[in-house]
């Protein structure tokens, strides 16, 4: 652990917002820092009456940084003029790591596919006896690790406001698998969330390796643009059937799950893993839950739950590959999405869309594929039921792949998911 002439070390520090990452950040800094907090959440300040502060003496306090978790939206939140002044001082707990720790680091972000890529390149690493640690997003906090030794290797999820906010972070494996449009209500525009998301390549030094999608136009635009120290992989992700011969796993058919595999490859090679294990890993992965996850799949019916899915372009990599699907969608749609399959891509599929923004969807939809409309969740299942029970002699597909955020009826996608399985039980147990 690095102590000397580090930045957070003897420091009056803020940590803003309490949930995971503020929670650990506090854990770890509290005997090396004078560590004040903050939560927009008067509730949960409560919990932490000893070191909590108020907003009035927030703006007295002259702090050396102020560390924030990836929620904290700067433009909105209660502490957005007091942020506003003082942006030089903002960090993350991917900063702290970095600060604390010399380690290798894999680091993966994009718009789709981030949390399946860590996990898989995490597994591999654990069944090939490395020191592997999944954090970021994706498993425990970045600060509550213990026991790190020199060997150990962070597998990191960083989402755009992770690398956004972070000003020191450097990985030395760096991957971007993907941008499309997203969390625009966030960043409030499509350069700039294009550019959290290279923040991760423009902190690389000449010793770093950096792996990009291929012909993926966004990734393309800013590579032509701006220079990069990092050694640059294109990764080529289209006709990967040839590539995959030995994977025998239903999970990675659909064409998403097959560009996270070729990354995985590539990684692989340059980490120097064995091949034949890689491939055992990858066979006997089951999946993350709510991400394209098969959860019922007997006789004539199948039942995906990938209530992770935000966007259509989540939706679109899985619906392109299954034929006569009951797509079930609803939530906040993100704004700009658009829906990119073709009629004739579609003339099979039915939509049942559910919630408070079913004709906003509808209007996107009705030109590409049969569309029904409810107010709930409950009631589209029963509909899609009800259709199948007339279609028995059929194998039949019911896509639970929301595109659109789960804010409006969930507190996020993993209770969306879970909603929808035991609504789902009902109707499974009688098969």
């Amino acid at each position: 652990m690095k102590i000397l002439n580090n930045i957070f070390f003897g420091k009056k520090i803020l940590i803003y917002g309490l949930g995971k990452s503020g929670i650990s950040s506090y854990k770890f800094l509290k005997k090396k820092s004078d560590v004040y907090l903050f939560d927009d959440d008067y509730k949960i300040n409560l919990k932490f009456n000893s070191k909590k502060i108020s907003l009035k003496k927030i703006q007295k306090i002259n702090f050396d940084k102020i560390i924030i978790s990836p929620g904290i939206n700067i433009s909105s939140c209660k502490l957005s003029k007091f942020l506003q002044k003082n942006l030089r001082k903002i960090h993350t707990d991917l900063d702290v790591l970095f600060s604390f720790y010399d380690n290798e680091s894999i680091t993966i972000t994009g718009t789709n596919g981030k949390s399946t890529t860590a996990k898989i390149l995490h597994d591999a690493l654990i069944d090939q006896k490395r020191d592997s640690r999944l954090i970021g997003n994706i498993g425990n906090p970045a600060l509550s690790e213990k026991n790190i030794k020199k060997k150990t290797i962070f597998v990191i999820e960083a989402s755009s406001y992770q690398l956004d906010y972070s000003q020191i972070f450097r990985s030395k494996y760096a991957v971007i698998l993907n941008i499309t449009l997203d969390h625009i209500e966030r960043h409030k525009s499509l350069k700039n969330y294009v550019n959290a998301k290279f923040k991760l390549l423009k902190s690389q030094t000449e010793k770093s390796f950096a792996f990009v999608k291929k012909g993926d136009q966004l990734i393309t635009k800013k590579l032509k643009k701006n220079k990069y120290k990092a050694k640059i992989y294109k990764i080529q992700t289209s006709n990967l059937n040839k590539n995959f011969s030995n994977i025998t796993n239903k999970y990675f058919l659909s064409d998403g799950n097959k560009e996270n595999l070729s990354f995985i490859l590539k990684i692989a090679l340059k980490l120097k893993l064995d091949k034949k294990k890689l491939i055992k890993t990858i066979n006997k992965f089951q999946g993350l839950d709510y991400r394209q996850q098969i959860i019922f799949d007997k006789k004539n019916l199948t039942i995906i739950n990938d209530s992770k899915s935000t966007s259509f372009a989540s939706s679109e990599n899985v619906l392109k590959n299954l034929n006569d699907a009951y797509w079930i969608l609803g939530g906040i749609p993100k704004k700009g999405d658009k829906f990119n399959l073709s009629k004739i891509m579609c003339k099979n599929h039915k939509a049942f869309i559910f919630g408070a923004h079913r004709k906003q969807y509808s209007k996107i939809l009705k030109n590409k594929l049969t569309v029904k409309s409810f107010k709930n969740l409950p009631e589209a299942i029963e509909a899609v039921f009800s259709e199948i029970n007339s279609q028995t002699f059929k194998k039949n597909i019911i896509f639970f792949s929301p595109a659109g955020a789960s804010f409006d009826s969930f507190k996020n996608f993993e209770d969306r998911g879970n909603y929808f399985n035991k609504l789902i039980k009902k109707y499974t147990n009688a098969k």
